[in-house]
C-alpha cells in the first residue's frame, strides 16, 4: 500500500510539472495573438518631391548608371581536417604517472606479467601553476684582497620587487590584453592560496606603465614624424576628487601601421587637439568632427575621410529610398571590391596608386556625377539626402586616398581597437583616476601596437621589463630598441 501511494505522489508531481510547462506555452500564444492583434501604425503620408527645373529634371534622368557589383563568389570547400585526435602540443610540461596492478582483479594473484602498455594523454592544469622563485645569492671573500663579492641578482622590474618580469608580464596581459578585471584576478589568485591585496595589484599595474612609458613616448614620436596617421575616440568614465559622479573623458586612438598610442584627455576641445597635432605634418584620417575643422585649417594636416560611414549611411537609407540609395550603395561597393582586389594581389606604394588610378578613380567621377544629378530631386529630411550631402561636403576627404597610397579606404581598423576599449569598459566601468586613465592608455597603446605587428603581448612585456627594470645598466639599450618592433626583429 505504501509502494502504490508512493507511485501516486510521484506521478501527481509528474502530472503537475506538465501543466506547470503547458500554462507558460498557454501564455506565451497568448502574447504573440495579442501582439499581431495590435492595429498596424500608419506610416506617415509621403512629402511631395521638391520641384525641379527642366535642367534638374534632364540631368536626374541621364544621371549615370551604378556599376554592376560582381557577386560574392562562394569559397571553395576547405579539404575536410583528419578524423580522431589531434596529439596534444609536445612542448607542454610532461607529469608522467606510471600504474601497476599489484594483485589480479579477479583471484587476486599476485603473479603478474606484463602483457601491454596502455599509453593516454590529457590535458592538465595544475592549480599551483603559479611559481615561486627562489635566488640565492653566495657572497665569497677574495684570498688576495680580502674583498667581499656578491653576485648580482637576476632581473626584476624594480628594486625590491616582490615579483618577477614574468610574472607582471603576465598580470598586464590577463589586465589589457585579455581584459580580465584586477578583482577577477584577485579572486583567482586567493583561491590557489596566493593572497594579494588590490592596491598591491594596482601597485603592479602603475609601475608597468611608468616602465613601458618612454616606449609609448617613442611611438607617438614616431607617430608625428610620419606622413600618415589615423584617429578616432570614444568616452572613458574617470573618478575625479570632489565629483559627485564620475567624469565623462575622452579616450583618443592615433595609429599607423606600426604604432598605436591611447591619449586620454578631459573633453573634446578642439584646443587641446591642435596643439597636440601641431608637430604633425601629413595625412590624418577620421571622422567628420567638427573638433578637426581648426586642425585643417592650419595647412599642416591634410583630412582624409572614412569611407565606411559614408557606406552606412546609404544602407540606412534603403529603408525609405531603396531604389536611388542601392545604387548610390553600388558605386561605394564597386570601390570596396577593386580595394580589396589590390590588398589581395598585396599592392603598395606606386602600384597601390596605379591600380587606384585606374579602377577606382573612374568610378568616383561617375559618383560625382551621379550625387549632383540626384540630390535635387530629395527632401532635406530624407536620410538620403544625408548620405549625398555627406559625401558632397567631405568629397575631397573621402577620395584622398586615391592620390596617397598610404591611406586606407575608410578608418575601420581604428575604429576596431576600441571594441577592446568597449570590453574593458563592461569589465572595469570607469578608470580610478585621471592617472589612472593615463596609466591605461599607455599599456593599451602598447597591446595595440603589439596586435598590429603581430607580436606575442605576453613574450614582449616579459622582454621589455628586464630590459627596462634592474638591469637597465647591463643592457644600455635606447628606446628605440625596446620597442615590440624591435623585439619583433629580434624573433627573426
Amino acid at each position: 500500500m505504501t509502494v502504490q501511494l508512493g507511485q501516486l505522489v510521484a506521478a501527481n508531481a509528474a502530472l503537475t510539472a506538465e501543466v506547470a510547462k503547458l500554462n507558460d506555452r498557454v501564455a506565451e500564444l497568448l502574447a504573440v495573438a495579442r501582439r499581431r492583434q495590435r492595429p498596424p501604425v500608419a506610416p506617415p503620408p509621403p512629402m511631395p518631391p521638391p520641384a525641379l527645373d527642366a535642367a534638374a529634371a534632364l540631368a536626374f534622368t541621364d544621371r549615370p548608371p551604378p556599376p554592376a557589383v560582381p557577386a560574392k563568389v562562394k569559397p571553395a570547400a576547405k579539404p575536410r581536417r583528419p578524423s580522431g585526435r589531434k596529439p596534444l602540443p609536445a612542448h607542454l610540461e610532461v607529469e608522467g604517472h606510471a600504474l601497476r596492478p599489484d594483485a589480479c582483479a579477479h583471484c587476486g594473484g599476485r603473479a603478474l606479467d606484463v602483457a601491454e602498455v596502455l599509453t593516454e594523454e590529457k590535458l592538465h592544469v595544475v592549480k599551483e601553476h603559479q611559481r615561486r622563485r627562489v635566488v640565492q645569492r653566495t657572497t665569497c671573500r677574495c684570498r688576495d684582497c680580502g674583498q667581499r663579492t656578491t653576485p648580482r641578482s637576476l632581473p626584476a622590474p624594480y628594486e625590491r620587487a616582490k615579483v618577477t618580469c614574468a610574472w607582471l608580464a603576465w598580470l598586464v596581459d590577463q589586465k589589457f590584453a585579455m581584459l580580465t578585471p584586477l578583482d577577477r584576478l584577485r579572486r583567482d589568485l586567493a583561491a590557489r592560496g596566493i593572497a594579494i591585496a588590490m592596491g598591491s595589484l594596482v601597485n603592479f599595474i602603475e609601475r608597468a606603465a611608468d616602465l613601458l612609458a618612454p616606449v609609448d613616448g617613442h611611438h607617438w614620436r614616431t607617430l608625428l614624424a610620419g606622413h600618415w596617421m589615423a584617429s578616432d575616440g570614444t568616452g572613458l568614465k574617470v573618478l575625479v576628487p570632489k565629483l559627485p559622479a564620475a567624469h565623462n573623458g575622452y579616450l583618443e586612438l592615433y595609429r599607423n601601421r606600426e604604432a598605436a598610442v591611447f591619449q586620454y584627455e578631459p573633453d573634446k576641445a578642439a584646443d587641446t587637439v591642435v596643439a597636440k597635432l601641431q608637430p604633425f605634418h601629413g595625412t590624418l584620417t577620421a571622422d567628420a568632427e567638427h573638433r578637426f575643422n581648426a586642425v585643417y585649417a592650419t595647412g599642416r594636416v591634410v583630412e582624409a575621410g572614412c569611407n565606411a560611414h559614408g557606406r552606412r549611411k546609404f544602407r540606412d537609407a534603403e529603408a525609405t529610398r531603396p531604389d536611388l540609395a542601392a545604387e548610390g550603395g553600388a558605386f561605394i561597393a564597386a570601390m570596396y571590391v577593386a580595394e580589396q582586389d589590390a590588398q589581395a594581389r598585396g599592392l603598395v606604394g606606386a602600384k597601390l596608386r596605379a591600380h587606384r588610378q585606374r579602377r577606382i578613380a573612374p568610378i568616383v567621377k561617375r559618383f560625382r556625377r551621379w550625387l549632383d544629378a540626384v540630390a535635387p530631386t530629395l527632401l532635406p529630411s530624407e536620410p538620403l539626402a544625408a548620405a549625398v550631402g555627406y559625401y558632397q561636403r567631405h568629397g575631397a576627404a573621402l577620395f584622398r586616398f586615391l592620390d596617397d597610397p598610404d591611406v586606407p579606404i575608410d578608418n575601420s581598423p581604428t575604429e576596431r581597437e576600441f571594441q577592446t576599449v568597449a570590453k574593458l569598459r563592461l569589465n572595469v566601468l570607469f578608470a580610478g583616476s585621471t592617472e589612472g586613465a593615463h596609466r591605461a592608455c599607455v599599456l593599451l597603446g602598447i597591446v595595440a601596437t603589439c596586435r598590429a605587428i603581430g607580436v606575442p603581448v605576453q613574450a614582449y612585456l616579459t622582454w621589455a621589463f628586464e630590459r627596462l627594470g634592474t638591469h637597465r645598466d647591463v643592457f644600455a639599450l635606447p628606446v628605440e630598441q625596446l620597442t615590440p618592433a624591435a623585439f619583433k626583429r629580434t624573433l627573426r
